[in-house]
């Protein structure tokens, strides 16, 4: 697929597992992502409900209460009800002003990090691990898949959120992009954040490479009344996963059988 005003932006997709990759040589920018801190208790705010719906997804699995890290936690909201739930939380950000307006709103500590990088030194292990809309940005999804099982106890749980390439929506943007139809929306320097995009067939690939088995997938919209619909016919363009680490013999057969 091309994308960009000039279609000089080049994605490919993998005729294995269907993961659609960009081509990184063609530049990156994240940070047209970067958001202003608000704060949890504003319950009206667009980002805080769709805290809310994490939150609501992520409580009919788990028991409570439990402990959670939540990998790119933004402003920290699904951190916020968990912690009201009784759970211990933890978070982790790459902006360290993000993480100071998180501790001073919210008496949370919030650790400073690029996730790839970091190799926790005091070896904290949790219950479950969140990553919404974090994974589509990171280069290397095994990576971050392999950190996310060290960050997990036996059996534990990871939430993952990111667009859905095996939507309608998703399948008609490329068609449009490839033949020129939906490029000239970006101005001539704009580049992508996301670099690796999945559909339920190329994240499960992911989750047998990486010691991993699927519990809930589930597609979604920021719409409520929508949701209803999608619930049932998952072809919506966003995706709500729970994802969980299996024990190391079990994973090493389905990386055999993958």
């Amino acid at each position: 697929m091309r994308d960009g005003r000039n279609r000089d932006l080049v994605y490919y997709k993998c005729d294995d597992c269907a993961l659609w990759n960009y081509d990184l040589d063609c530049g990156v920018d994240q940070t047209q992502y970067t958001e202003v801190y608000i704060s949890p208790r504003d319950v009206g705010h667009k980002s805080n409900r769709l805290n809310v719906d994490s939150w609501n997804f992520l409580k009919q699995y788990a028991a409570s209460p439990r402990s959670i890290m939540d990998i790119g936690c933004g402003n920290a909201g699904l951190l916020h009800l968990a912690r009201e739930a009784g759970w211990e939380v933890a978070g982790m950000e790459l902006s360290q002003q993000a993480a100071d307006a998180i501790r001073e709103d919210q008496g949370i500590e919030v650790i400073v990090s690029d996730f790839l990088q970091y190799e926790n030194p005091e070896n904290h292990s949790y219950d479950v691990v969140a990553l919404r809309h974090v994974l589509e940005h990171l280069p290397d999804s095994i990576l971050a898949m392999q950190r996310i099982g060290a960050l997990l106890k036996d059996n534990g749980l990871a939430l993952l959120e990111f667009p859905n390439t095996g939507s309608f929506s998703y399948k008609l943007k490329r068609i449009l992009k490839n033949r020129g139809l939906k490029n000239a929306k970006y101005p001539p320097e704009w580049r992508p954040g996301h670099v690796n995009e999945f559909c339920r067939r190329s994240f499960e690939y992911l989750l047998g490479q990486t010691g991993f088995e699927l519990v809930v997938w589930r597609t979604y919209s920021n719409k409520p009344v929508a949701n209803a619909f999608y619930r049932w016919v998952p072809i919506a363009s966003k995706v709500r996963t729970l994802v969980r680490k299996l024990p190391d013999a079990a994973a090493g057969e389905r990386r055999e059988a993958a």
